[in-house]
């Protein structure tokens, strides 16, 4: 058992002369205000001056989440094929070796156990980094198996998810895994189990319309991307012009889809104080 070690992706720097070496700062989209990267990752990736939330890699999550040095991870070595031969101008199978070379992860997400707060939990960590968080035949498996392996422990799911959906590169065989994540959220509430869900920028697609939105309680994180489909889609299809803040967790919230938004320093607190709520006493004891 051991904590998880592998190194976020990092970009490249520019081997062109800069006055300023290249990683120092980080520019916010949001306010474009000038950070510096070390301030910027000790504040988890969120704008010191505006609040914004930028995207966090999957393993950051991990650590944000659970209790150091107590997280197991989970199948991680279960890794997709190429049943369709999808070629878009690159094969598919040569994007997945691309990936895995490059973040030494063989898909998307991030499954396992660990403590929070001292407490054993179930951790699933969907990640936008890798292939636009996608969910394909793996991702699903390793959601059923997420759930599967906890509902045997007793433990408590929480996933976060950050993602554009199904994989496109998969076919029917990617929208398939929206029945199955929802039937493996469907037997943990069938055994007493609470499954808290989180949605971060953005969550979207065959993700948000499965397993993402069916949370005993659904959280978000400010100013995130919650929906199915595109804003442009929506308008061309009922001709009508949508509210600027559409499809936003603050708009979810107020229209009931979302239970409360959440800032990313204070989710752990959170979810705390919500399993204290929902799960019975047990044994506090690491599962494997």
């Amino acid at each position: 058992m051991g904590w998880l070690s592998r190194e976020p992706a990092r970009l490249q720097e520019s081997s062109e002369k800069k006055a300023i070496p290249s990683g120092v700062w980080e520019k916010c989209p949001s306010c474009n205000e000038i950070v510096l990267t070390t301030d910027f990752e000790e504040n988890h990736r969120v704008c010191p001056s505006c609040g914004f939330h930028s995207r966090l890699p999957g393993e950051e999550r991990v650590e944000l989440l659970i209790d150091r040095e107590t997280f197991y991870e989970w199948d991680h070595d279960i890794s997709s094929t190429d049943p369709l031969e999808f070629n878009d101008g690159r094969s598919y199978h040569d994007r997945l070796k691309t990936l895995w070379k490059k973040t030494k992860r063989y898909d998307a997400i991030i499954t396992g156990a660990g403590l929070l707060e001292g407490r054993p939990v179930g951790l699933g960590v969907l990640d936008f980094t890798w292939m636009g968080g996608s969910m394909g035949t793996v991702v699903g498996e390793r959601i059923r198996r997420l759930f599967a392996r906890a509902r045997s422990h007793r433990m408590p799911v929480i996933m976060v998810s950050s993602s554009g959906g199904a994989r496109m590169h998969e076919g029917l065989l990617s929208l398939m895994q929206m029945a199955k994540t929802c039937a493996a959220v469907a037997q943990h509430r069938d055994a007493g189990l609470p499954f808290i869900s989180v949605m971060c920028d953005p969550t979207t697609g065959g993700v948000a319309a499965s397993y993402a939105m069916l949370g005993d309680i659904n959280l978000a994180e400010p100013r995130a991307t919650i929906g199915f489909a595109g804003r442009r889609v929506i308008e061309t299809t009922i001709r009508q012009k949508l509210p600027d803040d559409f499809q936003t967790a603050e708009f979810l919230l107020n229209h009931g889809m979302v239970d409360r938004i959440v800032k990313r320093q204070e989710m752990k607190d959170e979810i705390n104080n919500l399993l204290s709520i929902l799960c019975e006493p047990q044994d506090l004891t690491q599962p494997k």
